[in-house]
């Protein structure tokens, strides 16, 4: 099942998504002529996973930490599919990750790697746009729009062995398995679970696999995860 939001006159609405219908309560609504989908979720926080591939080690020359490397960007880091990122006026070099997302289903803590399946609603797409000539894992990755999210929660998926890519303006740039992740999405939920207390609708994001180039004001991303979708957004240009 694939549970999205949409943005209607009478506000958001939640529901069931298939073929571009939202469904609701006997209600339906159709994306692009009713409203258009925002984020499937509205976390707390979003809670990122970082040098979870050893291509991304290797491209970096990183060694392998002994645990998870971790960093949280805000809620409004967010940004819906085909929603335009603003491309940051304090930067230089920006670049695009993709990434599987889980989305909390529950108030939790301390969960263990058997139970996490438990606490997840479902799985979505995330984009960790980086200003790569910022100081700091905060500084490059946790301002306004460096999260966009979406377009919808899938419920009824397996996230150990997704085929993934990631094209810009149709140039495939990434490519991946989530089965070659060095820590699989369970086990980082039951870490972070131990540090934080999640909240319903919270975004868990697994890291992604090395990526090749930047981004600049008109460029078309999109990032696919088997069985669950495409997540894309056009790069738009700096704020005034």
């Amino acid at each position: 099942m694939r549970l999205a939001r949409i943005r209607t006159d009478h506000g958001v609405v939640a529901g069931e998504y298939e073929d571009g219908i939202v469904t609701s309560d006997g209600e339906t609504y159709t994306v692009g002529e009713d409203g258009d989908l925002v984020a499937p979720c509205e976390p707390s926080a979003l809670y990122c996973i970082g040098r979870n591939f050893a291509e991304t080690l290797e491209q970096k020359g990183y060694e392998r930490s002994d645990q998870p490397t971790f960093f949280i960007k805000p809620p409004a880091s967010i940004v819906p599919h085909e929603a335009p990122i603003p491309y940051p006026t304090f930067s230089e070099e920006v670049t695009y990750a993709g990434e599987l997302a889980a989305v909390i289903g529950e108030r939790c803590h301390d969960v263990s790697p058997e139970a996490a399946a438990d606490v997840v609603r479902g799985f979505t797409m995330m984009n960790d746009v980086d200003a790569l000539d910022q100081p700091g894992l905060t500084s490059r990755k946790a301002f306004d729009g460096s999260g966009p999210l979406g377009p919808w929660i899938e419920t009824d998926v397996d996230p150990r062995s997704l085929e993934m890519h990631t094209d810009i303006n149709g140039e495939r740039r990434q490519a991946a398995n989530t089965e070659l992740m060095l820590w699989g999405p369970y086990e980082l939920l039951s870490f972070l679970s131990e540090r934080f207390t999640f909240q319903p609708g919270d975004v868990i994001a697994f890291g992604s696999p090395g990526n090749p180039g930047t981004i600049e004001p008109g460029d078309e991303v999109e990032i696919t995860y088997e069985g669950i979708g495409t997540l894309r957004n056009t790069v738009a240009p700096p704020r005034e």
